[in-house]
């Protein structure tokens, strides 16, 4: 009766399930005024098809669409089937984890049994891989529900991690279309208090995986609210795929009711051990179909885990050449996790949300916000690298969008520690090899002006004029060293006269790495540690290791040496001295002779 009167709004068509299909359609699920249906929506191959046509087929939606649209449901389509987590009757009753679509017989959670599943709301569903073998590839499944007896916890709700294998075709006996692998295991987010007083948060909320370089093991993240009508909070926990499978791999939660004695196992011939896949990879059986009937028996008795999973309260750009990650929370937060000696131990910093583009999905619509907005942190180096946004840096003029293909030079920023004092003072530190040439370009922006060079030795506050001889020539460019030494070590001091006015240009501070040091680390060097001749892969070190010194108009000490070659041979022809572009083809000897 009490869902004959139902209010306008729920009698629309609330999409509850949205997934790619193929490559031209969508699969889409709607409560269809508490009528479930399905449809498979065309969208084109390409952006510019301009395509969006409805099938004029529907599907029964039960099993994949919720009827209810304020109850919470996940949904995956994978393969050609779809796995979802969702109320199965008109009074949002039977909760069930389904596998539909596809060739295979529709399979499902034990019904009515509230050791599978205890009023669950449904938040996520992701495929993770156990191994390189797709026979062990599991559905994981992020829910919660009422806590079962025995759990003594004194919450009402908790948070869940669900898992079965993919596989799964049901029992042959018992458990007929029903998962035979299913296992769950509690969630936990809690930061502990004085006293051993922990404070819980056991709405789970949220749900996302950051995938890493290894498919088999994503970094989750948990988004959860406290379910206290005393304290009221937030937190994200963040979980490695290493904890979570050695939780799920024992022992089994011991339950009163089970068929089989407490905290029986299965016999060791009754292998494999429940919640492992049909494989090739651990032996055993070939399909869930074959498994000996006291498994599944006991799989159908504990499909929970004993241990808890839990962890501490705690996105990935790179900023700095730094792993960061972001975490965009509602509509209004940015927050940035920086590792301080692990990712156990995290820093997080709160930024604003910046353009490329968020989409933000509600009950009114989709908005749509901007990732990148570094021109609101200022015009100024300090500013910018306070705000200590992985998406932004100085690039010497302003605070623009980070490119980390960008040149080094090109861009200033800290993440980890945030410190303008050593991003944004303009003493710069280059290091030069010992008997190896090095160029300080520094020129006066009024062709009247004179430039003087001082030098203020390591621990010394004087400032002494450079001496210039055949070993250190003053151009109109800057200063150039020919061969490096130890003397040569310290901080030089770029200065433009004009009628009494002295103005500071630059101030570099240079460390000369001994050349036998470098053979020490880097054996095989041309001219160091042993190594002879100059070869292809000789040449390319020398480049890349010039690459590293920061000159404030130079890419690199190589493009200096581009220029002064150029230079030195055109005067020699005769020619008028100009600039050869760096990067084209040359087939003078490298490095040059300077």
């Amino acid at each position: 009766f009490m869902r004959i009167l139902l209010l306008p709004k729920e009698c629309s068509n609330f999409i509850r399930v949205l997934q790619p299909y193929n490559q031209t359609h969508l699969y889409i699920c709607g409560t269809g005024a508490f009528h479930p249906i399905c449809a498979y929506l065309e969208m084109g191959k390409r952006a510019e098809d301009n395509i969006f046509r409805l099938a004029l087929h529907f599907e029964n939606g039960r099993g994949k669409s919720p009827y209810d649209p304020k109850m919470l449901s996940a949904s995956l389509l994978l393969d050609g089937e779809l796995y979802s987590g969702t109320s199965a009757d008109f009074m949002g009753r039977d909760f069930a984890i389904f596998r539909t679509l596809g060739d295979q017989h529709p399979i499902r959670t034990e019904q009515h049994d509230s050791r599978w599943l205890n009023d669950p709301r449904f938040i996520g569903v992701n495929l993770i891989p156990e191994s390189d073998n797709p026979e062990d590839d599991k559905i994981f499944l992020f829910f919660k529900e009422n806590a079962m007896d025995g759990e003594h916890t004194g919450k009402a709700t908790i948070a869940r991690i669900g898992q079965l294998c993919k596989n799964d075709m049901g029992g042959h006996r018992s458990l007929v279309n029903k998962w035979t692998t299913f296992l769950k295991a509690r969630l936990m987010c809690s930061v502990p208090g004085l006293n051993g007083i922990d404070t819980h948060f056991d709405e789970l909320q949220d749900v996302f995986l950051m995938s890493s370089k290894d498919p088999k093991n994503p970094v989750i993240y948990g988004v959860f609210t406290t379910s206290s009508n005393i304290f009221k909070g937030s937190a994200v926990c963040m979980y490695n795929m290493a904890d979570i499978r050695r939780v799920f791999s024992w022992p089994i939660r011991p339950q009163r009711w089970a068929h089989l004695p407490v905290g029986a196992l299965p016999r060791e011939s009754s292998l494999p051990r429940p919640g492992t896949c049909p494989s090739k990879t651990f032996g055993g059986f070939d399909s869930t179909k074959d498994l000996p009937d006291d498994v599944i028996t006991f799989a159908r008795g504990h499909p929970a885990m004993y241990n808890p999973f839990s962890q501490l309260v705690v996105g990935q750009s790179g900023g700095g050449g730094r792993p960061v990650r972001c975490l965009y929370m509602g509509t209004v937060l940015k927050v940035v996790t920086i590792p301080r000696e692990s990712w156990h131990d995290l820093e997080e910093v709160v930024v604003k949300i910046q353009s490329q583009q968020l989409y933000l999905g509600s009950a009114l619509g989709v908005s749509q916000m901007s990732l990148h907005r570094c021109e609101v942190y200022g015009k100024a180096c300090a500013e910018c690298c306070l705000a200590r946004d992985p998406y932004c840096a100085w690039d010497g003029a302003e605070c623009s969008r980070y490119f980390p293909t960008a040149k080094r030079r090109t861009r200033r920023q800290d993440i980890r520690n945030g410190d303008p004092l050593s991003q944004c003072s303009d003493l710069q530190s280059v290091f030069g090899v010992e008997n190896s040439s090095m160029f300080l370009e520094c020129s006066p922006k009024s062709q009247r002006a004179l430039i003087y060079w001082q030098l203020q030795k390591p621990n010394d506050d004087r400032k002494i004029e450079i001496k210039l001889d055949d070993r250190v020539v003053h151009t109109d460019q800057g200063l150039l060293i020919r061969s490096l030494s130890q003397s040569d070590t310290g901080i030089y001091h770029c200065q433009a006269v004009e009628h009494g006015f002295i103005q500071p240009l630059l101030r570099l501070n240079i460390q000369v790495i001994p050349t036998q040091r470098l053979g020490d680390i880097l054996p095989g060097i041309p001219g160091v540690g042993g190594g002879t001749g100059h070869s292809a892969k000789h040449r390319v070190w020398y480049r890349d290791f010039l690459s590293l010194l920061d000159h404030p108009e130079l890419n690199s000490v190589e493009e200096f040496c581009d220029r002064v070659w150029k230079k030195e041979r055109t005067t020699e022809e005769g020619e008028d001295p100009q600039w050869e572009e760096p990067g084209q083809n040359r087939q003078h000897q490298w490095p040059p002779e300077l």
